[in-house]
């Protein structure tokens, strides 16, 4: 795959050249460590490359995506024939405003936790253990053991389709289970806002590490995944239906359905996203014939399978 000069011509005009890399391994840039190679991969410094860039990118109709942490992301072995635009600690400063933090959207959930836990700021324990960034996590409205995005993001910034930047409160922001109006519309995470509450410290450190041992426990941390690999089913648990239906342990090539948690689909260290992909689809084959339930994937698909 081979970009065209006119088009890598204008990216070089706002893009450093170290910062343009040209067929990317895309298993570098993902939790599953699988994918093939992106056409053109940009790591992003500021909103406004992404102003010159997204509004180019429509007008000439090369196909772009916006990568946080890539990690619930499966990009296809025959990689993506497009712009991948990494938006990560180049655009992941934290600060503190009082019991408010402005978090970049490249900044990782684990980070700004961790930043939040420094300041004596409590809310965001929760998000401590989850290994997305703070845009994507926003977008996916991420969450766990009760936690989410909803409960602390009260303002965030985004750019929309055309460069221009807005920002959406949190009746704007239309958060449901797993997704937010972000999720369905052009816009690029720039900041976002979270409300915190003051805590002790050792508090603060002492829930955090409560989750991260139940994690431990109970989440195939030893390979890669994406994590959840499914949305919870209203009235179920995805786990438990395909525990119960049999597919626990059920593998194809290198990946296989977590024997530790079978809600999660991991890559046991030679899976192909082929692999990951085919399992995802007998899954979901096998709750529906057993159970007439319809899992959903909260991972994200990219790209030539």
């Amino acid at each position: 795959m081979e970009i065209n000069s006119y088009i890598y011509k204008f990216i070089r005009t706002y893009v450093p050249e170290e910062d343009i890399l040209l067929n990317e391994p895309m298993h570098k840039h993902t939790t599953f460590r699988v994918g093939g190679e992106a056409m053109c991969f940009l790591r992003i410094g500021g909103a406004g490359q992404l102003k010159k860039l997204i509004p180019y990118f429509k007008k000439v109709e090369i196909p772009y995506f916006i990568l946080g942490n890539g990690s619930n992301l499966l990009v296809g072995d025959k990689g993506y024939r497009g712009v991948v635009l990494q938006i990560g600690n180049k655009m992941g400063a934290l600060r503190a405003e009082g019991e408010r933090i402005r978090a970049g959207a490249g900044a990782t959930l684990a980070a700004a936790a961790k930043y939040a836990w420094e300041k004596g700021l409590s809310g965001l324990e929760f998000a401590s253990g989850i290994p997305g960034t703070i845009g994507g996590g926003v977008v996916m409205n991420a969450g766990a053991y009760g936690g989410e995005m909803k409960q602390v993001a009260s303002l965030v910034t985004v750019m929309d389709g055309q460069g221009e930047i807005l920002e959406l409160d949190r009746a704007c922001m239309e958060f449901g289970y797993r997704t937010s109006v972000i999720k369905d519309r052009p816009f690029v995470v720039l900041e976002v806002a979270l409300d915190l509450k003051p805590g002790e410290q050792e508090e603060i450190r002492g829930k955090m590490d409560e989750l991260a041992g139940k994690r431990r426990e109970k989440q195939p941390l030893e390979f890669p995944s994406a994590g959840s690999t499914f949305k919870r089913p209203e009235g179920y648990f995805a786990g438990k239906l395909i525990m119960e239906a049999g597919m626990g342990g059920y593998r194809v090539g290198g990946a296989q359905v977590s024997e530790k948690h079978c809600g999660f689909v991991v890559n046991t260290g030679d899976a192909t996203a082929a692999d990951i992909a085919c399992v995802i689809k007998d899954v979901k084959e096998r709750v529906k014939e057993k159970f007439k339930v319809t899992l959903e994937t909260e991972v994200i698909f990219l790209g030539d399978f």
